[in-house]
């Protein structure tokens, strides 16, 4: 009897097992089976315009089972892409809230929550949102452009100069990092320059040309401020650094130049700038040609001027040309001529504008040193062609 029962034992462990195995089973085919009425019935209130219900019954989905994350995060961007901001969030908000789904989906949920806010407006809310995620291998770029986004939009230049900042100090030393941290410090400059902070403005300035060793900007602006100060001599200094860094920023400096050699009545300075670089751009060599104009030799101005016209023929350097013939023609009738033909090209060139963006094409009648359009800093830059350089 004691024999049997020993044979009996692997019989009856075996039976226990297939039980226990089959009782499981049946949990999960139950619990697919709510999982699924649950789904079918959130796809119907979506269909049936009733995405208030739809959320609800989502949620309901989490608690049974948290493999339905990633079905929760796209419905949430699909409320988003459809504007529903607020049941976006709720779904986002409820994913970043649960415990038991993996660090890598609650990462991704809240990254998705973080856009939600910035596109409700709730920028405050995105950008903590964006800084718990600094630390995610998965996330980290993405949300580092987030919040540069965030603080480029709240003109918060201290907390944008900071984490360019810690970028660069983790390694992040590419062109495009440099050029925008030289960029904040550049509006941070125009603030403090507007306050008549001169001596911090100088000081971001040279960190601005320290970040970024090709940067135009902080030197037209160091040229700009000196002139507000009346140093003009240290201004000249400033502004002929601009063609060094990038000859096509030439024709912001040309007039300055001239505006402070006139401030100092030394005219030879300009002259000898000139040489090196009125060939380069038209705001240069009519420089050189209404210097000519004013040291009594028109005739040569305009010889000059025609030439040059011939090789890189521009709307400015028409008008130019137009004024000196008027100035040398002795026919009245051949004057009011040349006179109405100006003025027109005068008003067509009013209406052209003088920048443009190499990256998007946006274009415009003054400076922005942030596209407007595509959003990507130094991008924009004077017009070079029949209409404009």
């Amino acid at each position: 009897m004691l024999e049997l029962l020993f044979l009996l034992l692997p019989v009856a462990a075996w039976y226990g097992w297939v039980m226990g195995r089959n009782s499981v089973r049946q949990a999960q085919r139950k619990q697919s089976s709510i999982l699924a009425k649950h789904y079918y019935r959130g796809l119907n209130f979506l269909l049936s315009d009733e995405p208030d219900k739809a959320v609800d019954t989502l949620i309901k989905m989490i608690d049974l089972d948290s493999d339905t994350v990633e079905t929760h995060i796209a419905m949430g961007k699909f409320f988003r892409h459809r504007g529903e901001l607020d049941r976006a969030i709720r779904v986002h908000q409820n994913l970043v809230s649960k415990e038991e789904i993996s660090a890598s989906l609650r990462e991704t949920a809240l990254y998705e929550l973080g856009r939600d806010y910035i596109l409700a407006g709730f920028l405050e809310r995105a950008e903590n949102a964006f800084l718990q995620l600094m630390n995610s291998q998965k996330h980290f770029l993405n949300a580092q452009i987030q919040l540069f986004n965030i603080y480029q939009s709240t003109k918060d230049w201290p907390k944008a100069i900071e984490l360019a900042e810690q970028m660069m100090g983790a390694g992040g030393d590419s062109e495009e990092l440099c050029a925008r941290v030289a960029h904040f410090y550049c509006e941070q400059a125009s603030i403090e320059i507007r306050n008549n902070q001169f001596e911090i403005a100088e000081s971001n300035l040279n960190k601005a040309i320290q970040a970024d060793d090709n940067a135009v900007r902080p030197w037209l602006m160091l040229g700009q401020m000196a002139m507000k100060q009346e140093y003009y001599s240290a201004a000249i200094e400033h502004l002929e650094q601009v063609p060094v860094r990038d000859i096509n920023w030439l024709s912001e400096a040309i007039p300055l130049i001239a505006e402070c050699s006139e401030k100092l009545d030394d005219e030879q300075k300009f002259t000898h700038i000139l040489e090196r670089y009125w060939q380069h751009c038209a705001t240069a060599y009519l420089a050189k040609v209404t210097q000519m104009a004013k040291n009594g030799q028109s005739s040569e101005a305009a010889e000059v001027l025609l030439e040059q016209l011939k090789k890189h023929p521009t709307m400015k350097g028409f008008k130019t040309l137009m004024a000196l013939y008027i100035d040398l023609q002795e026919h009245e009738q051949s004057t009011n001529s040349l006179v109405l033909l100006k003025g027109l090209v005068e008003e067509q060139i009013k209406q052209r504008p003088k920048y443009r963006c190499h990256s998007c094409g946006f274009s415009g009648g003054q400076i922005h040193w942030l596209c407007p359009s595509c959003k990507k800093w130094g991008t924009v830059k004077p017009i070079k062609g029949l209409d404009g350089e």
